[in-house]
């Protein structure tokens, strides 16, 4: 009889109009405690790769540098205990999305060089904001100078990407007015 009284049981519950509502908030409850545990692992390797390959290129644009400090978001490069350089990233939103743009600079604030860290711009034509031939344009402009040909600056658009161009070469613009304010003011 007691077998009876469990099975009458179970089949109550299961015929409860709360039952459904209960299993699928159970469900989402531990979907997400497994979300929120997978993102704490993967979010601390997230950011080492991303660390590295921003010191990776921070290398390229001053192979001199021995080592560097981050000060308010800007990377101040050292050489011997000297600075010999800064760079920052310029983030700029694009065609596609956002474009992150490593900017290095000489100690007379002129452009050393830029290099783009990522983007999600269009396959074959915003993606060639990321070529020499585009960046390489930017080595030894003054603030003054950062801005599309077309606006009265010295930066040449991608032809077919001009959004794209313009994204870069504004978010530089931007950031490097704002950090050479806080290099002068701090005495970086």
């Amino acid at each position: 009889m007691a077998r009876k009284e469990t099975g009458n049981s179970f089949n109550k519950i299961l015929q409860n109009k709360f039952y459904p509502i209960i299993f699928l908030a159970l469900i989402v409850f531990i979907a997400v405690v497994l979300l929120m545990y997978v993102n704490n692992i993967t979010r601390v390797k997230i950011l080492e790769q991303r660390e590295a390959k921003i010191i990776s290129q921070l290398k390229n644009i001053f192979p001199d540098m021995d080592k560097y400090e981050l000060k308010e978001n800007i990377y101040i490069i050292l050489k011997n205990g000297k600075t010999i350089g800064y760079s920052f990233i310029a983030k700029g939103k694009g065609y596609g999305g956002e474009i992150n743009t490593l900017v290095g600079i000489n100690k007379d604030f002129s452009i050393k060089e830029i290099t783009v860290l990522s983007n999600s711009e269009t396959p074959g034509l915003g993606t060639r904001v990321t070529l020499s031939s585009f960046t390489d344009q930017f080595k030894g402009l003054k603030s003054a100078d950062v801005v599309l040909s077309k606006d009265g600056g010295k930066v040449d658009a991608v032809t077919g990407a001009t959004i794209s161009s313009r994204a870069v070469t504004d978010s530089v613009k931007k950031e490097l007015d704002k950090n050479i304010e806080i290099i002068k003011k701090n005495n970086y």
